[in-house]
């Protein structure tokens, strides 16, 4: 076949298609056959981090995608009509207002009226299907800064029964400090409030920084609900905002800061006021 011939060939193309049209035989795509389900897993950890998410902890796998953690105490209103202290609900969701646990607290009414917001506790989170995937164990102890051998302290437990980090309050004489600490009390992280934590008409900010307190990572938040909600009831807003790649126990101990700022700065009731 001559040189003329071979271009001649070449520029026919497939039979039945116009000059410039794109050969369906070249463009066939399979995935035009599967469904749409198949291909868009959102549930699923991108494929880079999946060998590190293996040996998460059962049912903190969905922390480990957050970046902004919300937490949203659940009003009382048998404690708004009586004045009188209720076991504390929380539902805990993701930035989307989505809820992913839920936490109820389990005391007995002689703590929660002698003790009031220093009572011993146990702290339940579960997850949408009901199991229960992280412990917070609250013991009876002090919060003065008179007595700074016996501060405050929570243990983690992730799974249930087995522990994985601490949040243990460290004494200082003018600001609220709190150390996260790993399985083996090590301080991993330390959490610093302002001096006043009063939060009137606006939000009150306590600062998650390095453990030499030079870098802040993120922050837990409580956000001001309006005259009537932080008067009238206990119902508390909280944001925790911390980096997304944070290790998932770190998240989890977070969380059960969170739980203990609410009982030391914002836990009232209207016995009280």
């Amino acid at each position: 076949m001559s040189y003329k011939n071979m271009q001649n060939h070449r520029s026919k193309g497939p039979s039945g298609l116009l000059p410039g049209m794109a050969d369906p035989e070249r463009n066939f795509n399979v995935s035009s056959f599967i469904p749409r389900t198949q291909l868009w897993q959102p549930d699923l950890p991108p494929t880079g981090s999946l060998p590190s998410t293996v040996n998460l902890p059962p049912g903190l796998e969905y922390l480990s995608q957050l970046d902004l953690i919300i937490i949203h105490q659940q009003v009382e209103l048998l404690g708004m009509i009586l004045g009188t202290e209720t076991s504390n609900k929380y539902e805990i969701k993701n930035n989307l207002g989505q809820r992913i646990y839920f936490a109820v607290e389990e005391s007995i009414c002689f703590n929660r009226t002698f003790c009031s917001t220093l009572r011993s506790c146990t702290l339940r989170i579960t997850d949408t299907s009901g199991q229960e995937v992280i412990t917070v164990n609250r013991p009876l102890r002090c919060n003065s800064c008179w007595c700074p051998c016996y501060l405050q302290e929570l243990e983690i437990e992730a799974p249930p029964g087995t522990v994985v980090g601490y949040v243990a309050q460290k004494w200082d004489p003018f600001l609220p400090k709190f150390a996260i600490q790993n399985a083996n009390k090590e301080d991993v992280l330390k959490i610093v409030g302002p001096c006043a934590t009063c939060g009137c008409f606006g939000d009150v900010d306590f600062e998650v920084k390095t453990i030499n307190e030079k870098l802040t990572i993120g922050k837990i938040s409580k956000y001001w609900s309006g005259f009537v909600n932080n008067v009238f009831t206990n119902a508390d807003n909280f944001g925790i905002h911390v980096p997304a790649d944070l290790d998932v126990t770190v998240k989890a101990a977070m969380i059960g800061a969170c739980f203990l700022l609410d009982f030391m700065f914002f836990e009232h009731s209207l016995a009280g006021l």
